[in-house]
């Protein structure tokens, strides 16, 4: 009998954390802390023209590895903004 495995969304507000408005994840990483599988990069956003690379509108978090996610909703629970929201489907 093969198991199937859950497919997981992981959304992040941009509105909230990151891109310039809201909290700036550089200074909260609080997700990124909370994740045991290491779900979550903190990155500087591809593309953005910016003529400081610190500027904490072009830095964001990711979920990039999402299949790693074990569905313990920590990153949820740490958030300040309440800006993750996670997803669990067949």
């Amino acid at each position: 009998m093969t198991r199937m495995r859950r497919k997981t969304r992981i959304r992040i507000d941009y509105s909230l954390c990151g891109d310039g408005h809201g909290v700036d994840p550089r200074s909260c990483c609080r997700c990124l802390r909370a994740c045991a599988p290491a779900v979550f990069l903190l990155h500087q956003t591809i593309g953005a023209i910016q003529p400081d690379p610190l500027d904490p509108q072009v830095w964001r978090v990711t979920p990039l590895w999402q299949s790693l996610c074990n569905g313990c909703l920590k990153c949820v629970a740490s958030c300040p903004p309440a800006a993750i929201s996670v997803r669990h489907s067949a």
